[in-house]
């Protein structure tokens, strides 16, 4: 087992936030596909195309990931984590769907409306499926 600190557990916790950001991803992914949303977020690259969305939706993710799983201490209870998850997924959609995506395509931001408020909540759900694949992650390296 290498330590926290180590280059090797650094390496481990980037992946685990990999896989955890894509799993929360393809999630969420799915319910912006059901609302119709993946084109707009294709717009971002000037693109219209559902699948440019999904793969930039799923980069996006991808990065958070690994992002949450470094700020997110190992030690940290499920409670806990699963909390910074939630509250990850609000930051997150303050962050992107409320200002760089309208900054980058020209709209207002902090844009408050029913499509914003379903984005909260799939923002919430991306949090929350992330902190609980990376605590599924970290305790099977624990009991490795």
């Amino acid at each position: 087992m290498t330590s926290v600190g180590s280059r090797a557990g650094l390496v481990t916790r980037g992946w685990h936030g990999i896989a955890a950001g894509l799993a929360g991803g393809i999630i969420f992914g799915i319910m912006m596909t059901m609302m119709g949303m993946m084109s707009t977020i294709a717009m971002m690259v000037g693109s219209s195309s559902v699948a440019v969305g999904w793969l930039v939706h799923l980069v996006i993710s991808a990065g958070y990931g690994v992002l949450f799983a470094l700020i997110v201490p190992a030690g940290l209870g499920v409670g806990a984590t699963l909390g910074a998850g939630a509250v990850y997924g609000i930051v997150l959609w303050v962050i992107g769907p409320l200002l760089i995506m309208p900054a980058m395509m020209g709209m207002p931001l902090f844009m408050f409306n029913t499509t914003a408020m379903m984005s909260l909540l799939g923002h919430i759900i991306y949090g929350l499926v992330v902190a609980g694949v990376l605590i599924g992650l970290r305790r099977r390296v624990a009991q490795l």
